[in-house]
């Protein structure tokens, strides 16, 4: 009996997911441990595994769909044995037979044939039918190289792009209409940006002949538009009184030109949880200064003695262990509020921000208070690195009990950030600067760095919080309390 492969929960959050690319094509014998598939979660990019044997039967979600649910259907697997051809998706997850082919026939008259419902057409992905409707593409005229002939995203854009003989059925060359027509009704076809340059513009989309595929106006026919060259539009026989045309509309709320980009998985999830977090988490906010000029110095001694062992130390390295250290000795900001309880944590694990190419994303250092500086340098370096390339596995960044967000490597001063619940602070780090400052009673110049500790009210009082910061204080300024 074929197997059902579904789309798996990667991560504890997890609701659904995109698949990013089939490794695998049908056909292909497939053993327990390989990777089929590299699937966007709503934290990386992971890779899933075959857990059963078999051959691939039928691929059921092209690559590339977004929003497929956890647990749907996205391929099957012909056991051993068992005819694949007569392995078929489940109903509720297959898409619909592509339509016969037939040979095209001359209309008998000018007016085109009305197009037909979606539900009587070549069979597409549900990818493929959204971009095809909203960018006004009959599918009926894109050949699909998916299983079957199925039409796939990829399809759709090449068609876009202007395709060709070899996307478009029964594509010939025809002579260039004298304004663009569409076989909607009447309804000018254009690609969203021709639309918002006419508008712009003040355009009517109706004189301008399209050269993209069925006629579509692309953003070069809007550009290159002389409207005094343009052909006046033929009467059509449905034309009973002209149809007045409509005002342009603003190119958007803000009139400028702009660019739609989709949300990936992960910015999603940024955007509800922090949404969440400002909502719900009563944030109090602590700011401190804190000399680096000790803190440097002895960097510079450690690097230059650990340069034999390849390590080298960054600022941001000495000031997890910083925190680490803090949180031992002031154990009630490891905290998290848990509604009618606390949860106080014995050890700290220190989620570190970092900047990926989908979005924020945070490695957490395990254990940071016991472990050496040296270690915490290496295991960053390479948190870091996954996390930028998407390669983090779950418990590489799922749990931590603080965070630890710094961007003085940019020249922020100081900023307040936003708490990663269910975590009970956040400790935000700007720039170390030259600042006039008191020293040993005296003014003088010395390196200041400000640190901003945002805190979950719920679970820390300020008092608590301000006893966190001046321990972390007294660690950065006297430094020697980080390598023992």
């Amino acid at each position: 009996m074929a197997i059902e492969l579904k789309m798996p929960a990667l991560s504890p959050t997890m609701e659904e997911g995109t698949l990013a690319k089939w490794l695998v094509k049908v056909g292909d014998t497939i053993s327990s441990g390989d990777i089929m598939a590299e699937i966007e979660t709503d934290k990386a990019t992971m890779e899933f595994e075959a857990v059963d044997e078999g051959v691939l039967a039928a691929i059921v979600v092209d690559e590339g769909a977004e929003n497929v649910a956890v647990g749907a259907v996205i391929a099957m697997l012909a056991e051993e044995g068992e005819d694949v051809d007569s392995v078929s998706a489940p109903s509720g997850d297959a898409a619909p037979a592509p339509a016969p082919t037939a040979e095209p026939t001359p209309a008998p008259t000018p007016t085109p044939a009305p197009t037909p419902a979606a539900a009587d057409g070549p069979a597409a992905s549900p990818t493929a039918k959204r971009l095809a409707e909203a960018n006004g593409i009959d599918l009926a005229q894109i050949t699909g190289t998916g299983p079957k002939g199925k039409i796939t995203k990829g399809d759709v854009e090449a068609a876009m792009g202007g395709g060709g003989a070899a996307s478009v059925t029964g594509a010939s060359p025809a002579p260039a209409p004298a304004a663009a027509t569409t076989s909607t009704g009447g309804r000018v076809v254009a690609s969203p940006l021709a639309k918002r340059i006419a508008a712009q513009k003040g355009i009517d989309l109706s004189a301008v002949q399209g050269s993209g595929p069925g006629g579509r106006i692309v953003k070069a026919d809007v550009e290159n538009f002389d409207p005094a060259s343009a052909p006046a539009p033929a009467p059509t026989a449905s034309a009973v009184a002209p149809t007045p045309t409509a005002a342009p509309q603003p190119a958007n709320e803000f009139d400028a030109p702009f660019e739609v980009q989709k949300l990936g998985n992960v910015r999603k999830v940024i955007a509800r949880r922090l949404t969440e977090a400002k909502q719900t988490v009563p944030h109090i906010y602590l700011t401190v200064d804190v000399r680096l000029d000790a803190l440097l110095a002895l960097r510079k001694q450690l690097n230059a003695s650990l340069e034999a062992d390849g390590v080298k130390l960054s600022v941001n390295d000495l000031i997890i262990k910083a925190l680490a250290r803090a949180l031992q000795r002031e154990p009630q900001c490891n905290v998290s509020f848990q509604g009618d309880v606390m949860h106080q944590y014995s050890r700290q694990d220190v989620s570190v921000a970092v900047a990926a190419p989908t979005g924020l994303i945070t490695p957490i250092i395990r254990d940071a208070g016991r472990k050496g500086l040296a270690e915490i340098s290496q295991e960053m370096k390479e948190l870091a690195g996954k996390a930028r390339d998407g390669k983090l596995v779950p418990h590489e960044y799922q749990g931590g009990t603080v965070s630890l967000s710094n961007l003085g490597m940019f020249g922020t001063k100081q900023f307040d950030a936003v708490i990663n619940p269910p975590q009970g602070m956040i400790l935000a780090v700007g720039a170390g600067e030259q600042r006039p400052h008191v020293v040993d009673g005296a003014l003088a110049v010395a390196t200041v760095m400000s640190v901003t500790g945002s805190f979950d009210h719920r679970a820390i009082d300020g008092v608590d919080g301000a006893k966190l910061l001046a321990q972390f204080q007294s660690l950065i300024e006297n430094p020697m309390g980080l390598v023992v």
